[in-house]
């Protein structure tokens, strides 16, 4: 099969999707932008990558450039499917002149998150125009599946649950490359208002009163962090690095940590889980949206209630006093992943929701 794959976001995830899909026998094209290339993880044989033109989201005529580019790509590989990764303002107004290909969309967040201003630029209207010309549906979580067919109304039977592929292996270096630093709690990721960072930060007090030596690491960048240090109660007991983390950068992150800590207020899926059971760090998570479909409670980290500090510290503490147990979680998370999300999975039951748009 011949597969054209447009990826706007999620480039790691769509690098070792695309090649569990030419590790299957197919052929892809993968379109990606401009700033794709500096991702690590390399490509297939089969799969071939194409870099699009630099262009702001509002500089019109480079992004007209691009969507000819892509039009020209598509019409030069003839795909028998057409693979995109949530959508793009640009690109999913001019899907009816890109070319008549079966279209199959994943939709990676049917509704925007509070606070998320970044997917805001483009508008809930357009992202929903795209999903409704695709033959197939594909989404990353169960609770995800049910807010598409129940909430905005898509058909049961063209909205199919595929787990997130794991972190490619050549994207990650093995884990004893970094120590651990004992007792860090890393919240990893962009920072928006439904991530839930400021009950990690009341958390803090909770935990080193049990746990003096325990830091909380927060690498990431997004919404004005200054309301966040005015929360620190004690801020000495932070490392921050409030800035865009390079992907050379990401597993030093994760390696040095004990726990990872996502105290989400609301989820659809979640990229961060799959990098800490890679790098075999136990997750304490709230129970919201498809995370618990991400963490076995009690096996490979912990889920606890939104908006409890209480819960959230003690959860951490937990695993910050008993390293061997979470050392085991790490082990479990890492196993299940590698289970649930491995390539080859993924790939068949993707090119099964392909056969289901070639009807």
């Amino acid at each position: 099969m011949r597969i054209a794959f447009i990826a706007y976001a999620f480039y790691d995830f769509s690098i070792g999707w695309t090649n569990a899909l030419a590790e299957e026998g197919n052929n892809i094209l993968l379109i990606m932008p401009h700033d794709a290339k500096d991702v690590p993880g390399k490509s297939h044989a089969r799969v071939t990558r194409v870099f699009l033109n630099p262009a702001r989201l509002r500089q019109p005529h480079k992004q007209f450039g691009n969507m000819l580019a892509i039009r020209r790509e598509l019409s030069r590989f003839k795909p028998d499917v057409l693979h995109l990764q949530q959508g793009y303002l640009w690109l999913n107004l001019v899907l009816p002149f890109i070319g008549n290909y079966p279209l199959v969309i994943t939709v990676h967040d049917p509704i925007p998150h509070k606070g998320d201003n970044e997917s805001r630029k483009t508008p809930q209207a357009v992202y929903e125009f795209g999903w409704r010309r695709a033959r197939q549906l594909i989404v990353h979580g169960n609770q995800l599946q049910k807010i598409v067919v129940h909430e905005l109304g898509y058909p049961a039977d063209r909205v199919h649950m595929i787990p997130l592929i794991r972190p490619q292996d050549d994207a990650l270096p093995a884990a004893t490359t970094i120590p651990e630093q004992e007792k860090i709690v890393l919240f990893f990721g962009r920072i928006w208002e439904y991530k839930g960072l400021d009950y990690l930060i009341r958390a803090e007090p909770l935990i080193t009163a049990q746990v003096p030596d325990a830091r909380i690491m927060i690498a990431g960048r997004g919404e004005d962090f200054d309301r966040y240090r005015a929360l620190m109660v004690n801020p000495h007991n932070f490392i921050i690095d409030n800035d865009f983390i390079p992907d050379d950068k990401i597993p030093e992150i994760f390696l040095r940590s004990s726990v990872v800590a996502l105290p989400y207020l609301e989820a659809t899926q979640s990229g961060v889980i799959p990098h800490a059971c890679a790098y075999e760090r136990p997750v304490v998570a709230t129970a919201v949206g498809s995370l618990p479909d991400l963490v076995e409670d009690g096996k490979t980290g912990y889920l606890v209630p939104p908006r409890d500090e209480k819960a959230l510290a003690a959860a951490i503490v937990r695993l910050l006093q008993n390293p061997e147990q979470a050392r085991a979680m790490g082990k479990a998370g890492k196993i299940k992943f590698e289970t649930d999300a491995a390539p080859h999975t993924v790939a068949r039951k993707t090119l099964d929701v392909y056969q289901l748009a070639l009807r």
